[in-house]
C-alpha cells in the first residue's frame, strides 16, 4: 500500500516541483532563504506564542538579507569558480545561522534569566528535561506522576502536564548542566540540544558518501531553515534525536552495523520517535545478511537500550508507563500540550469517548501497513530505509492523538536523508566517492 502510494505520488511531486530542482544551487539559495523570511515574517505576526513571534521578529531580516545577498552571488558567478561559489555560499550559510539560530538563541537565553516570567521564553519541554536533569543528578527517579483513585494529582503551583517526563531516561542528561551551580546562561538544556546535534550532524557529514553541495544542503535544511532554526531556539529537544538517526543511518549505508546499533540505542532511549526508524534499520540489516552478522546492529541497539530505560521501568511501572506512554498519547487524563489541528488531534477531540479506541485501532493499522511493506518489498539500501522512515514518520505526525506541527522535521529530515545517501551497499561506496 505504502509503496503504491508512493510511486503515484512521487511523479506528482516531480512535477510540481520541477522549477525548483530546474535551478542551481544559487537559485535554490534565493528560493530557500527567500520561503524562509516569509515564514518567519507570518510567524511574528501571527503565532499565538511570544516565544515564536520574538523568534520570527529576530529572523525576518536575516533570511531577507541572505535572499539578496544570494541574488548579487547569481549576478557574478561567471567571475567565480567552483571552490570559490562553493566557500561563498558556505559564509553566507554561517552568517544566517548566526543571524537566525545563534543570537537569537543567546537573546532568549538571557531573558530567560533576567525577566521576572522566564517561562515565556522557553518551551515546557526544556523544564521539564531540566527537572528531569536536576533529578538524576541527585539520585532520584525523573518520573515522578502521583496516581490516586485513577487520577493524576498534581503539586501545588506547577501545572499538571508539566509535571510529567515523556521522554526516555536518557533525554534527562540534556538537563544534566541545570543541576550545577553554573550561572543560567551556560546551563540551558537548549545550549546542549545545540551542541550534540552540531558535533552528530558534522560526524554524519563527514562520514556521508556525498558531495560538499549536498552536505551544505543538508546543513542548511537542518540548522539555518526555519525546521531547524525555530525549534533549536525555542527548545529543540528532537533535533539531536534526528541527528543521531541521521548518523545511524549513515553507519548503516557504511554497513557499520555494530556503531550503527549503538547510535539508535542512544537515540532510542532518549525518545520513542527514534523507534520506528531504529527497528526498521535492524530488520533492513536482518533481511539483507545471514548469520550472526544480522544480529550485530541488533545487540548494539539493545547494548544501549535495555541498561538504560529497564531499570526505571522496572522499578517504577506505573509512573513510567504514565509519563512515557500514557501522557503522550493523551490517555493520563491531562490534556498535553502537543496539540496541533491535524487529523488524529481533530479526531479524539470531536469524539473524546473514541480516543482509546483510536488510539488502538490506528496503532494497528500503522503496524499492519508497516509489516505488509516490509514482508513485500523490504528496503535494499539505506536510502530507501531512510525514505520508508520518512513516510512511516509522516503517517505518525498526522494521526496521532497529540502531536506537534514541529514534527514534520522527521519525515521532511528523512526524506532529504534518502535522496542524499547512496541507493548502494558499502562495497559500492568507494565507487560513489570517486564519482563525486
Amino acid at each position: 500500500m505504502v509503496q503504491e502510494a508512493t510511486s503515484r505520488l512521487r511523479p506528482r511531486l516531480q512535477r510540481w516541483f520541477a522549477p525548483y530542482f530546474a535551478l542551481d544551487e544559487v537559485g535554490r539559495d534565493i528560493v530557500l532563504y527567500g520561503l524562509s523570511g516569509i515564514f518567519a515574517l507570518v510567524i511574528a505576526y501571527t503565532s499565538t506564542l511570544a516565544l515564536y513571534r520574538e523568534w520570527g521578529a529576530m529572523a525576518v531580516a536575516g533570511y531577507f538579507v541572505a535572499m539578496v545577498l544570494s541574488v548579487v552571488i547569481l549576478k557574478n558567478r561567471q567571475r567565480l569558480n567552483v571552490r570559490q561559489l562553493f566557500t561563498i555560499r558556505s559564509l553566507l550559510c554561517g552568517l544566517v545561522l548566526l543571524g537566525t539560530l545563534i543570537v537569537p538563541l543567546s537573546i532568549e537565553i538571557a531573558w530567560r534569566t533576567t525577566t521576572p516570567n522566564p517561562y515565556l521564553h522557553v518551551q515546557p519541554e526544556v523544564t521539564g528535561i531540566e527537572r528531569a536533569g536536576q533529578a538524576f543528578a541527585h539520585n532520584k527517579d525523573p518520573y515522578q506522576v502521583v496516581v490516586q483513585n485513577g487520577h493524576v494529582r498534581s503539586e501545588p503551583g506547577i501545572q499538571t502536564f508539566e509535571e510529567f517526563f515523556p521522554y526516555l531516561p536518557l533525554m534527562a542528561a540534556f538537563g544534566y548542566a541545570s543541576s550545577t551551580t553554573a550561572p543560567g546562561q551556560v546551563t540551558d538544556a537548549r545550549l546542549t540540544f545545540l551542541l550534540v546535534t552540531l558535533v552528530v550532524l558534522i560526524a554524519a557529514g563527514c562520514l556521508a558518501p556525498m558531495s560538499r553541495n549536498r552536505r551544505l544542503r543538508v546543513a542548511q535544511c537542518l540548522l539555518v531553515l526555519p525546521m531547524g532554526a525555530l525549534p533549536l531556539v525555542t527548545g529543540g529537544d528532537d533535533l539531536p534525536v534526528v541527528a543521531l538517526l541521521l548518523l545511524g543511518l549513515v553507519l548503516t549505508a557504511r554497513e557499520m552495523d555494530l556503531p550503527a546499533g549503538l547510535i539508535f540505542g542512544i537515540a532510542a532511549a532518549m525518545k520513542f520517535t527514534a523507534w520506528p526508524i531504529a527497528l526498521l534499520a535492524i530488520c533492513f540489516v536482518g533481511f539483507r545478511k545471514s548469520g550472526q552478522k544480522k544480529f550485530a546492529m541488533l545487540a548494539g541497539f539493545l547494548a544501549v537500550l535495555v541498561p538504560v530505560v529497564m531499570p526505571y521501568a522496572v522499578l517504577n511501572p506505573t509512573a513510567f508507563i504514565q509519563n512515557v506512554v500514557l501522557f503522550p498519547l493523551g490517555l493520563s487524563g491531562v490534556p498535553s500540550p502537543a496539540a496541533s489541528p491535524l487529523f488524529g488531534h481533530m479526531i479524539v477531540s470531536l469524539l473524546p469517548s473514541f480516543h482509546r479506541t483510536y488510539v488502538v485501532l490506528i496503532a494497528g493499522l500503522g503496524c499492519a501497513i508497516f509489516i505488509r511493506r516490509l514482508w513485500r518489498n523490504p528496503p535494499r539500501s539505506a536510502a530507501a530505509v531512510a525514505t520508508l522512515a520518512g513516510w512511516c514518520a509522516l503517517f505518525a505526525v498526522v494521526v496521532a492523538p497529540s502531536t506537534r506541527i514541529g514534527y514534520v522535521i522527521y519525515p521532511i529530515s528523512f526524506f532529504i536523508w534518502g535522496e542524499c545517501l547512496p541507493a548502494t551497499t558499502e562495497s559500492s561506496l568507494s565507487e560513489v566517492e570517486l564519482a563525486r
